[in-house]
């Protein structure tokens, strides 16, 4: 799984890399037919592959990411990757930043058998100590 984890995470790298170059061609390598980029708001939003392949360039951009401690996990032919992400976008010519949990799921393609991004979830992370350790003490391994 250390290999898998770590080509996931490089896999990952580049889809942020296309996305910060505006290379489409790279982002749309990368993303599965069937991606969905899902984001938390008081009601959730979401964006299909196309129209993050469209927005990407200028209406909705990344211009630098740095991702804290990466989670990442195996479930069959999809692998799951988590991250808090400190973000530096533009949404429609204004900045959007700050830190995020991100949770990514990356499958295999059916026809050419590479790893692809297929849903993205993207959400304000908790900043109240108080809520991650009442969570913890709930947790029955410890």
């Amino acid at each position: 799984m250390a290999d898998l984890s770590a080509s996931i995470e490089t896999l990952e790298h580049r889809w942020m890399r296309g996305w910060i170059e505006r290379d489409r061609k790279q982002l749309k390598r990368l993303t599965g037919r069937a991606f969905r980029f899902v984001v938390a708001a008081s009601k959730p939003v979401l964006l299909d592959r196309s129209s993050l392949l469209d927005a990407a360039p200028d209406q909705f951009s990344c211009n630098g990411y740095r991702f804290g401690n990466v989670y990442c996990r195996r479930h069959g032919g999809s692998v799951v990757l988590a991250t808090q992400a400190d973000l530096e976008m533009t949404l429609e010519g204004r900045p959007w930043t700050g830190t995020f949990w991100m949770q990514d799921l990356w499958r295999k393609g059916a026809m050419n058998r590479k790893w692809q991004l297929v849903e993205r979830a993207l959400s304000r992370t908790e900043d109240e100590e108080r809520v991650a350790g009442a969570i913890r003490s709930l947790q029955l391994w410890r």
